[in-house]
């Protein structure tokens, strides 16, 4: 048996042992058990309990479980008809439910811990509970769930509980778990000042200034990139009328996402008409004009291309977008900025000919290693090949796909990728992104995808050299993705202290006292001709406090001025995460430090005076 395999069977059978305890600890006929699968790290158990679990729980139910596990019992499975599970499970209402969605037909195997706890299960597991003698574990946490995820049935108690193979493993990935808990972007975003939500707009981040300064560096680094490649950057209507999305096919794959906007029945004179009992009056719905906040921006693009004549002389033609994009959200599914429903793409359209596809895709690559090889970032590529509810003629598809398979082995090698199949866009095949973060968590972020069907649907056409008219490809392609997505990964991956160049402020200003605030103003107008991002704190307070509070916020330099730098045009500088000072820098030489470190983009702050 393999490592992954293992991984499974044990952390499958540790549910088992869990359920077995809660039913102990709370009783039998307390207790109704649901679901118990393993996950990457574990496993979890569903109950409906008569209290809630809490953190002092834990220790009760770990104990009990490993008194479970030292009994040695015997695992024993049976196969039974459907007729004798119901029966077998009469009184547990979720196994119940499991096995009358079963064909009759269908044989159901159900595993015995012991003589007193069975568990509807395919199995495999171990053959006795000393099999789990040396299994490290610890109870995560207790949180609420749907039963099968449906938030009109039961709301449910879900166990989790960490499982490894020792207590080394356990230890290592308790100190992985600490790491990431204190890189949580959403930990970090607040105490940072970078964004914030409020319940009047779920899944809607606001902005500060210090995020937004993050923000429009991301983009503008972006933005020059693009000027060397070619690229010409649109802005289209966030409101569209829902004529545009059944044209494209996004209506009928994609409404239940969208935030649409019915069309309000009003009097003569424009008055809105209410119903009998007050509320909104809604248009017939074959007479309203419905539009939806824009979900994605590739029909808007097509509507670009469409509006003048085009030539092949014009392709490839990239048309760039980054524009607020609103997709609808089940509430839980927000997780912060990794899934919201207000955000922005820097997306793009490119057109071309179909000779043209291998070409582009190349630099599409091109300039995605620059982007992320300049933040210090590791990617792979994965192929998502046609979904089961594609749009268009399968051949278009399998030509598609070939086409994409060829750039891949080109740059990665034959079986140097990944394929996700049926993982595709419902009108092209994609290579999704997968970024690498400091902890080596894998997050999906760019995306490259080919699309025959768009530009047939928009009946979109180009002159070809010999004068006839040709359908262009178009070439989807976003490459930090969601911006929100991407910030809130790389606060993670830089646990907020970001490099230099994309530091929301690169240079906090600290007067030692009042008298000295006219050389730090002299400062900060340098910094801000030189295009630096700075703070200052001009307040009569003790420089260490303006030093603290500037620290928390993780800026990479903190100048300090005071009577000897005023007389001698010098700074000094306070290294972020070190205990170094650089005294007596002329101030002419920190600029220089400063313009070297925004035009190499440089990932280490610089320790020392320039020679």
């Amino acid at each position: 048996m393999n490592r992954e395999d293992f991984l499974a069977v044990y952390r499958h059978s540790m549910s088992h042992i869990l359920a077995k305890a809660v039913i102990e600890i709370f009783g039998k006929e307390n207790v109704q058990y649901a679901i118990g699968p393993q996950i990457d790290d574990g496993f979890y158990y569903d109950f409906l309990l008569p209290r809630t679990v809490t953190q002092e729980d834990f220790a009760t139910i770990e104990d009990k479980m490993r008194e479970i596990i030292k009994r040695r019992e015997d695992w024993l499975v049976k196969e039974v008809s459907k007729a004798d599970g119901l029966e077998m499970f009469s009184d547990q209402q979720f196994k119940k439910e499991l096995i009358q969605d079963l064909p009759d037909e269908e044989k159901i195997t159900v595993y015995y811990t012991g003589d007193d706890f069975v568990d509807l299960c395919r199995g495999p597991h171990i053959e006795n509970s000393q099999d789990l003698m040396g299994v490290a574990f610890q109870i995560k946490s207790a949180s609420g769930s749907y039963w099968r995820g449906d938030e009109n049935r039961e709301q449910l108690q879900r166990i989790y509980v960490y499982a490894f193979p020792d207590k080394q493993q356990l230890k290592e990935h308790l100190n992985f778990i600490k790491e990431a808990m204190e890189r949580d972007h959403k930990k970090l975003g607040p105490q940072l000042e970078l964004f914030m939500f409020d319940e009047t707009a779920p899944g809607m981040p606001y902005w500060l200034p210090r995020g937004w300064r993050l923000y429009n560096t991301l983009q503008e680094f972006s933005r020059g990139l693009q000027d060397e490649y070619g690229y010409q950057e649109i802005c289209a209507p966030i409101f569209n009328n829902r004529k545009l999305y059944l044209i494209s096919g996004h209506w009928a794959h994609y409404q239940n996402n969208m935030f649409v906007v019915p069309e309000l029945d009003r009097d003569e004179d424009g008055h809105i008409l209410l119903d009998e009992n007050g509320s909104f009056k809604m248009k017939p719905v074959e007479e309203a004009d419905i539009y939806s906040a824009k979900p994605m921006n590739c029909p808007n693009a097509m509507i670009v291309f469409k509006s003048k004549t085009r030539s092949y002389r014009d392709l490839p033609l990239r048309l760039s977008e980054n524009q607020v994009l609103h997709r609808k959200e089940k509430s839980g599914q927000l997780n912060g900025l990794l899934r919201v429903q207000e955000f922005r793409q820097d997306d793009d359209h490119t057109f071309v000919m179909e000779s043209q596809i291998e070409e582009e895709i190349g630099k599409i690559f091109e300039l995605t290693d620059k982007i992320y090889s300049t933040l210090g970032l590791e990617y792979r590529a994965e192929l998502s090949t046609r979904p089961e509810d594609f749009m268009g003629d399968i051949e278009v598809w399998n030509d598609a796909e070939r086409a994409l398979k060829r750039i891949l082995d080109s740059k990665y090698g034959e079986g140097g990728y990944e394929i996700n199949e049926g993982d595709g866009a419902f009108y092209g095949p994609k290579i999704d992104l997968q970024m690498k973060d400091a902890l080596g968590r894998e997050w999906q972020c760019g995306t490259i995808q080919l699309d025959f069907q768009l530009p047939l649907n928009f009946e979109l056409k180009y002159t070809a050299p010999d004068g006839s008219l040709k359908q262009p490809v178009v070439i989807h392609r976003a490459l930090y993705g969601s911006f929100e997505r991407f910030i809130a990964v790389i606060i993670e991956n830089f646990k907020g202290a970001f490099p230099f160049w994309l530091a929301p402020t690169q240079v906090a200003v600290v007067p030692i006292k009042e008298e000295h605030n006219a050389y730090a103003k002299e400062v900060c107008d340098l910094l801000r001709a030189n295009h630096i991002r700075y703070e200052v704190d001009y307040e009569d307070k003790n420089m260490n406090a303006k030093i603290k509070e500037f620290k928390n916020f993780k800026i990479p330099y903190i100048v300090v001025v005071g009577g000897n730098e005023a007389e001698e045009c010098t700074v000094s500088i306070n290294i972020r995460g070190t205990n170094q000072q650089l005294r007596g820098v002329p101030l002419d030489m920190f600029l220089d430090m400063c313009d070297q470190m925004n035009e190499e983009h440089s990932l280490e702050l610089l320790d020392k005076k320039p020679e």
